[in-house]
């Protein structure tokens, strides 16, 4: 398959795109620097271009999405907007705007994360953001098939750990060969509206 890959060079993004391509699909990447593809995703006319730049798909896979951490006193109302920008927005844009550019039977995964259902001190819109992408991909996919959308929600990387274990107090890390063993049943697989939870 021709896939595009959004967060091509985080930790997720890297991890994943190596796995999807060691199963002998082409990856494109797309990140705001250093990956094949230079776009802003957060930007719907970035995102368009992007679209545009790349060409025929059979999957679009996101990996990438900012949100603020800080206390919700301290929270503004920009603070929301960039996250609902940075983490769902972006992503229903790819698929909005993906329809257009991915086979008729391509999919779409994308990301939230454990805050969404385990919420921790000064993660607010960590947690609205992951709520709200899991509810649009429940939605969405009763309207665009036949493709397919699906999201990964991982907890805290095993590999990262050490350095979010005072955000994260107890809660179990997950391998990131496990989570990408996710994307990989997302995009190969026939689910569709479904939420990977890991662990």
């Amino acid at each position: 398959m021709r896939i595009l890959l959004i967060g091509a060079t985080g930790t997720l993004g890297m991890a994943v795109g190596e796995t999807l391509a060691g199963r002998g699909h082409e990856i494109i990447g797309v990140a705001r620097k250093g990956a094949d593809l230079r776009f802003d995703v957060t930007d719907p006319a970035q995102v368009s271009a992007m679209y545009d730049k790349a060409g025929p798909l059979e999957a679009v896979v996101s990996a990438a999405g900012h949100v603020p951490y800080r206390p919700v006193a301290e929270m503004t109302p920009d603070d929301y907007l960039t996250a609902f920008r940075g983490k769902v927005l972006s992503q229903i844009e790819l698929v909005r705007q993906g329809l257009s550019h991915v086979a008729e039977r391509g999919s779409f995964t994308l990301i939230t994360g454990v805050l969404g259902r385990e919420p921790v001190p000064t993660a607010s819109a960590a947690s609205m953001a992951n709520g709200a992408v899991e509810a649009f991909v429940r939605a969405a996919a009763i309207e665009i098939a036949p493709r397919r959308v699906n999201a990964v929600s991982p907890s805290v990387f095993t590999e990262s750990a050490a350095r979010y274990e005072d955000v994260f107090p107890g809660m179990p890390a997950v391998d990131l060969f496990a989570v990408c063993q996710a994307f990989v049943r997302s995009v190969e697989g026939m689910h569709t509206g479904r939420v990977y939870m890991l662990p």
